[in-house]
């Protein structure tokens, strides 16, 4: 036990002295500090004209002139010269366009704008928005149906507010924050168990290449190496992650005090927190980390242990991460939308798939302590599983150069007796 812990401690201070570790530890709050507000800035400006531009109408059918209404960034003006010569104003000048405008105006390429440059997409939403209001009030009435009545009825707006009931009374269900939660959640164990599972192949690989374990194996047991190296990975993942939590929340304090978040914008956010259950998702998200990175770390560390280079871990690779990647796939693209579902529930009971899968179901609430009894019971028998399959393969895959392994010949090294 004494070798296996001087094994873990050496790993885990190895890694975190490292300059790359510290630099990470900073960099990515504030990386996701300044996305957030990059973000922020590009949704903002995207739905926005960036300069005034002028639009020359030229309304053939005589429905459109003078109802257009002038925006922010856009004015609207009634042609008073033919379409040739409008095209060469609109060359001379990026910000102006034509739009033409025939009798028939609903068929296909009966409405066409000229500019300079390529329109965007908020220029010609917002031409086709006032084009089709315009349209059909003058088909109300021509109709003879009274428009200020239809106007009315038309800002109506049904807002479906989804409320759980619980044992200890409703509360707000917010399935919008709950799926943002839920989608994060899996893409972060997602990219952690690949992150870390590799640190652990690739730290296997150099000490093999560089012969070091010929004079390690020599002290210590295979077992207890590919153990200490999984447990001192791990740690340093769970280190990383903690820093990462602290430093986010300071951040994110610092940037309201500094951005001075209006009053009811920052209790509006913290009542959506209040729905969220952020004790039992941490909690679940740490125990199927450290679960899932057991299990897959034990099966990198075994291909680690066969090949001489990174290079030729591709062929393993694969099967390994195919069940991992798969569930992703399926987490933000369909789990969420059914997390309730027979499929999302054998995902999240799966050890392969659980990791991911249940990130995605714990926010809904719909997973029942039955299935997560089940889940994490057999996320225990999972990584035990595959742990002892590694160390069978890594004992006599660690000492093994200049041979190309594969899968029949690592069959043959799980059954060699010791």
């Amino acid at each position: 036990m004494n070798k296996v812990l001087l094994i873990i401690q050496r790993e885990y201070i190895t890694r975190v002295r490292k300059k790359a570790f510290i630099v990470m530890i900073f960099a990515v709050p504030s990386l996701l500090l300044i996305m957030s507000g990059a973000i922020a800035l590009v949704a903002k400006s995207s739905s926005e004209l960036s300069e005034q531009q002028t639009i020359q109408v030229i309304d053939n059918s005589g429905i459109f002139v003078g109802k257009f209404h002038d925006g922010s960034n856009i004015k609207f003006q009634a042609a008073t010269k033919p379409l040739n010569d409008l095209k060469k104003d609109a060359l001379k000048d990026e910000n102006l366009s034509v739009l033409q405008i025939t009798k028939n105006y609903n068929t296909k390429d009966s409405v066409q704008i000229f500019s300079k440059k390529k329109p965007s997409f908020v220029l010609t939403g917002a031409i086709e928005k006032q084009m089709n209001d315009i349209a059909v009030s003058d088909g109300m009435t021509k109709n003879h149906i009274d428009t200020a009545v239809i106007s009315a009825v038309k800002k109506i707006n049904v807002s479906l507010n989804p409320i759980q009931v619980t044992e200890t009374g409703d509360k707000n269900a917010n399935v919008g924050a709950n799926m943002g939660v839920g989608i994060a959640g899996a893409i972060l164990i997602y990219l952690v168990l690949f992150i870390y599972g590799a640190q652990v192949m690739r730290g296997v690989i150099e000490e093999k290449t560089s012969r070091i374990i010929e004079v390690v194996i020599s002290s210590v047991k295979p077992f207890q190496l590919m153990l200490g190296k999984i447990i001192g990975v791990g740690l340093v993942g769970l280190t990383q992650f903690a820093a990462w939590i602290i430093l986010s929340i300071v951040a994110s304090k610092i940037a309201g005090a500094a951005f001075s978040a209006p009053q009811g914008a920052v209790m509006g956010f913290l009542n959506v927190l209040k729905t969220i259950p952020f004790g039992l998702i941490m909690g679940v998200f740490f125990f199927y980390f450290i679960t899932g990175y057991l299990l897959y770390s034990a099966l990198f560390a075994a291909v680690g242990s066969a090949v001489d280079s990174e290079t030729e871990t591709q062929q393993f690779m694969f099967p390994i991460t195919m069940p991992l990647l798969f569930t992703y796939i399926l987490s933000v693209s369909v789990l969420f939308q059914a997390p309730d579902s027979p499929l999302a529930i054998w995902l999240s009971i799966i050890p392969f798939t659980a990791p991911v899968a249940m990130m995605v179901r714990i926010p809904f609430g719909g997973v029942s302590t039955p299935q997560l009894i089940i889940s994490m019971t057999l996320m225990i028998a999972g990584f035990l599983f595959t742990t002892y399959v590694a160390s069978r393969i890594y004992r006599v895959g660690i000492l093994m150069y200049g041979k190309k392994a594969s899968f029949k010949e690592m069959k043959k090294w799980f059954f060699y007796k010791e």
